[in-house]
């Protein structure tokens, strides 16, 4: 099939497109290059069966394609909070264009969203019937209510025009090809303790994640994307094992060699205290479950960053010798 991933060029959508290519696809890439980078599909730039195409998807896009896969939308707090109105406008108005075009092409359309739907939630872990408790005014919103809207929209096409859609609810995803300063707490943690910084940490450190490495993350997706019509999400997609804060601090910091400390500063407004995804819905109808142990993830992105540093391991600043 020929399938377009928006954000192609990003974290997730990198590794999106090798899966599709590898599984056969002709697949093309739109990016505007705010938070993806060419750097991230070098790699499949030679590849007669991948374009890529400089696009924001805020602007409609006429392309013939088969599939969707809309992953456009910076994912972490530093970025999304940069441009928040831009923010806001990729999740709402690049819905509108993409549905749009899922509409002309008669194409299936699978929605990235994420699990910050649920805002700082009241029930643990979160299943998808649970609406969220989201504040729509605070400085996380354009990302939250963005979201949200962009799944409004995807039920409303589907109610009215009886298209062909699929939504995701993604969690803490990791593993390499994460930017080096993007403000995702585990490339923090891991640059950090790769220089012997100190960890910054925000609250106490009790607040809990559940991180998911993306070859697991990816697979989850394709699966959704080729399950039966009569399924349409959202599905929740994520590692079900959780973590403190603080936990993933030292693990991280023991699993680099380092002597970095722990720093505690005030928690951001609205950051959420507990996450954890209740994943029996993806168990029962896509078969999928993540099989990557946090520690073997943290491995492989631990060395992903030092390749990016050009830093041996055990001989970073302030690492043990």
């Amino acid at each position: 099939m020929r399938i377009l991933v928006t954000g192609g060029a990003g974290f997730i959508g990198s590794h999106l497109c090798r899966r599709l290519l590898a599984d056969g696809h002709e697949v093309l890439s739109a990016d505007n290059y705010f938070t993806g980078s060419r750097k991230n599909i070098h790699d499949l730039l030679a590849n007669p069966n991948f374009e890529a195409l400089r696009h924001d998807i805020t602007f409609p896009l006429h392309v013939e394609v088969d599939q969707i896969y809309n992953f456009a939308c910076p994912a972490s707090p530093v970025h999304y909070q940069y441009d928040p109105v831009q923010t806001t406008k990729t999740s709402v108005h690049g819905a509108i264009n993409m549905l749009g075009l899922a509409k002309r092409t008669g194409a299936r359309i699978l929605q990235a969203s994420t699990s910050e739907v649920y805002g700082d939630p009241e029930i643990h872990p979160q299943t998808e019937d649970y609406w969220g408790r989201v504040n729509p005014i605070g400085p996380r919103s354009c990302y939250d209510e963005g979201k949200r809207c962009a799944e409004t929209l995807f039920f409303d096409y589907y109610r009215q025009h009886k298209l062909d859609i699929k939504v995701v609810r993604i969690f803490n995803t990791y593993g390499p090809g994460m930017q080096l300063h993007d403000g995702r707490v585990i490339s923090n943690f891991i640059v950090q303790a790769l220089h012997g910084e100190d960890i910054t940490l925000y609250g106490d450190g009790s607040q809990t994640r559940s991180f998911c490495y993306v070859s697991d993350l990816v697979d989850g997706v394709v699966r959704m994307m080729q399950s039966g019509p009569g399924f349409t999400g959202p599905v929740n997609l994520g590692n079900p094992s959780e973590y403190t804060i603080a936990q993933l601090a030292e693990t991280i910091i023991r699993l680099c060699g380092s002597r970095s400390k722990l720093a505690f500063k005030p928690l951001p407004e609205d950051d959420p205290r507990q996450r954890q995804p209740d994943i029996g819905l993806a168990r029962k109808n896509l078969e999928w479950w993540p099989s990557i142990p946090l520690e073997d993830g943290l491995r492989e992105t631990i060395a992903y960053f030092r390749r990016l540093l050009d830093t041996p391991p055990n001989t970073a600043k302030g690492a043990n010798r």
